[in-house]
């Protein structure tokens, strides 16, 4: 990805020189001339570094920042004043601000500058040929691209992460991204639904158990938290998890040690937690279904993964990865493509499923393609199958329109003058819902209940 500043100031020719400066120095370069004009910008294409002036009209350069700060936590500021370094700096340094720019300032300063914001963008140890932490992940979105740079940072340390975000988002995907960026992606990374066990084959699956520590431990079991010793450990669905093995997870986290069920001794374990959930948290706490501490012991660092419908632009890539995959699973020798109304189709869905239902409905429609060029009617086919769910509000009302129409049309055998008044609409009114349905009075002739 190019390496691109944007530049923030009301005054034209200070864009121009520092332009002229940056360009220079073979970067690429975009200007605006209000914060506001910048935040668009920006939500459009990130750049990579952001260098604004402090006093602006409208939105001033703290307060861009601060808006950034929101959107793009890990995008590094510099802010360029004439006020010296005064509180003002201080103060921004303190809230997050990359850094500041005493005007005039040189040539050299400004490019020293600029050059350690982008390391820190970059992180301690990432290199631009080296993105194999993040291969299993498929993206073009801004909004993604960001997540990931504020990945491979808490990568670095040995923070425990929770990550949130909906059913089928790729949530492990993120989990095991973050494990390969770290100090720890030579040793063992496991991962466990914590939803998809009883409470009592979960403690035993996580902490272990003696021989004869319940009915049918014929033999000792060590645990997911010894297997992962030195490693990560990734618990799904941490939500779901019952109190009681709440409890017993906190103090393992803060003792740093296991006790498996049915024995007396514990055992030192040194184990990375990343957890992940598509509950809202808050809500649980509120309700005294998690428990606080455990809460905080596991969020020191939240990162919230978007939906599919909340990255668009990385459907048509994703489908043509599944397609390949899904080719070579099939043992077919020609990778299919998507007629342009199926891609459509695909772009404009709701995804309640994410990417998980997008793969669901690419493989049905590989499935039962006889072509190389799938059609729309298959993608249709495979989107309507999958979505079981409630109905948007404007399709249940269009369905109820409809109904409704057919109804009375039926009752008054097509005669829209008293079917007009019992809708109580007048009879152009009434035509333009009958047009807007497709129904024709010569359906309703020969039917009249």
């Amino acid at each position: 990805m190019a390496v691109e500043i944007l530049l923030v100031d009301d005054d034209t020719d200070l864009l121009k020189l520092i332009g002229l400066r940056l360009s220079s120095a073979g970067y690429r370069v975009r200007t605006a001339e209000s914060g506001e004009r910048a935040l668009t910008m920006i939500d459009v294409t990130p750049p990579s570094l952001v260098i604004t002036d402090l006093r602006m009209p409208g939105m001033d350069g703290m307060q861009l920042f601060d808006s950034l700060h929101r959107r793009h936590p890990t995008l590094p500021v510099i802010i360029l004043t004439a006020h010296g370094t005064i509180p003002e700096a201080v103060a921004a340094t303190e809230r997050g601000v990359f850094g500041f720019l005493t005007k005039p300032f040189e040539s050299q300063e400004l490019l020293e500058k600029v050059s350690a914001g982008l390391r820190l963008m970059a992180g301690p140890t990432e290199t631009n040929d080296n993105d194999s932490w993040r291969r299993d992940i498929i993206t073009r979105s801004p909004d993604m691209e960001d997540l990931l740079r504020q990945a491979r940072l808490v990568a670095e340390s040995d923070a425990s992460v929770l990550i949130q975000g909906e059913s089928g988002s790729g949530k492990e995907l993120l989990a095991r991204a973050i494990y390969r960026a770290s100090r720890r992606a030579d040793k063992p990374f496991i991962a466990i639904n914590c939803g998809a066990f009883p409470s009592d084959l979960l403690e035993s699956e996580l902490f272990g158990h003696v021989r004869g520590a319940f009915t049918g431990a014929v033999g000792e079991h060590p645990g997911l938290f010894l297997a992962a010793h030195g490693g990560t450990l990734f618990l799904d669905e941490i939500g779901d998890m019952p109190a009681p093995l709440q409890v017993k997870l906190l103090r393992t986290l803060q003792e740093r040690e296991v006790r498996p069920v049915g024995s007396t001794k514990t055992t030192p374990v040194d184990v990375r937690i990343i957890s992940a959930t598509h509950r809202d948290l808050e809500s649980l706490l509120a309700s005294h279904q998690f428990r606080e501490d455990l809460y905080y012991r596991l969020n020191v660092v939240s990162l919230h993964l978007p939906s599919l419908a909340e990255r668009r632009e990385d459907i048509p890539l994703l489908a043509a990865h599944f397609l390949e995959k899904l080719t070579e699973r099939y043992g077919r020798a020609i990778v299919p493509t998507l007629a342009p109304e199926a891609m459509d189709l695909l772009t404009t869905a709701s995804w309640p499923g994410n990417i998980r239902q997008l793969l669901n409905v690419l493989e049905q429609a590989l499935a039962l393609s006889t072509t190389s060029l799938i059609p729309s009617s298959l993608i249709q086919k495979a989107l309507r199958e999958e979505n079981d769910s409630v109905p948007s509000l404007e399709d249940a009302r269009r369905t109820f329109e409809r109904d409704y129409l057919v109804r009375l049309l039926k009752m008054t055998g097509g005669n829209v003058t008293r079917a007009a008044i019992k809708a109580k609409r007048n009879r152009t009114e009434f035509y333009k819902l009958m047009q807007r349905h497709d129904l024709e009075l010569s359906m309703f002739k020969e039917h009249k209940d």
